[in-house]
């Protein structure tokens, strides 16, 4: 499998740094650099800025970074053709020149997906005109903006108020399902769907339904075409927690059920896991190694994540 896009100048230091122990002797011509994972997966920056992913893993390692362009650039990349998607495209526009209205409304977000441990939370709220307000004075905006004492703070208000439903992706679960045909943005596709579906049936009077887009319109719909019901007339957009009431509302519940399930583990193991996948990630998921030995990080941690092939070296 190769995959190759064009990545924007502000992502390559933090590309550089992360593989830079996996650098390789000698690069190809016009190289910045070549690494090479464990599984034999081949990543190489050029000085152009095109950057490639071949091998076993290349759709995990390119979606981290496809990932990271959607969120700090606004791009939407697609996997198959290492090209932005086009606005133009009617069938998967991303509406950015959408002006936010106070119509009530369902959204969606997710958290957990770039943690090597814990699970994977997906929460849609609906918000309705009346509550607005409330979560204006309480300062609701996207919970990467937010701390986590914060959010520890608003979210059980939020929840006590706001109609929503939450599903958590425990990672014992999460490392079954995991295949090379489900990846990530597959899997949150199917929880999305899941919790709007939930909250639909509830027949709440919304008039719009949101979603933060992760994946193009098309790609969604395909992810979950085998679902026995699929909610239709979503609205994506991107960076939609900073845009809409109902998508931040349910990032901060999100958040706030990973933070207290991270807690719940962390007092289990006797020992704080840190959130993300850095270098301190893999220190602490070694000693848990050494303690408990490797089966338990099947029920922490999503092993497909790189963070696993360094504990095993």
């Amino acid at each position: 499998m190769t995959i190759v896009f064009k990545l924007s100048d502000n992502l390559k230091p933090k590309v550089i740094a992360h593989y830079k122990e996996m650098f390789k002797d000698k690069t190809p011509p016009y190289a910045v650099f070549q690494a090479q994972e464990m599984d034999g997966t081949v990543i190489t920056l050029y000085e152009s800025g095109k950057l490639m992913f071949q091998g076993i893993s290349a759709d995990i390692e390119a979606n981290l970074w496809i990932d990271m362009e959607r969120h700090f650039n606004n791009r939407i990349i697609d996997t198959k053709t290492g090209k932005d998607k086009k606005t133009s495209d009617k069938k998967d526009a991303i509406k950015e020149d959408y002006v936010p209205t106070n119509k009530p409304a369902i959204g969606s977000d997710e958290v957990g997906t770039g943690d090597y441990f814990g699970p994977i939370v997906v929460t849609a709220s609906f918000v309705s005109k009346e509550n607005q307000s409330f979560l204006n004075e309480l300062g609701v905006k996207d919970s990467k903006k937010i701390t986590d004492e914060k959010i520890l703070e608003i979210a059980p208000k939020i929840i006590e108020k706001i109609p929503h439903s939450t599903l958590i992706f425990d990672n014992e679960s999460y490392n079954k399902f995991h295949t090379d045909d489900i990846n990530m943005n597959k899997i949150k596709a199917i929880l999305h769907n899941k919790v709007l579906l939930n909250l639909i049936k509830d027949e709440y009077p919304y008039e719009q339904i949101i979603i933060d887009q992760f994946a193009s319109p098309t790609k969604y719909y395909e992810y979950i075409k085998d679902a026995k019901e699929i909610v239709k007339n979503i609205t994506f957009f991107t960076k939609a927690e900073d845009k809409f009431l109902c998508v931040a509302a349910s990032s901060i519940i999100s958040r706030y059920v990973f933070l207290k399930k991270m807690d719940a583990m962390s007092k289990e193991l006797g020992m704080e896991l840190p959130k993300g996948a850095s270098d301190k990630v893999d220190e602490v998921a070694q000693e848990i190694v050494n303690k408990y030995g490797f089966e338990k990080l099947t029920s922490i941690a999503k092993l497909n994540f790189k963070n696993t092939d360094k504990i095993k070296k």
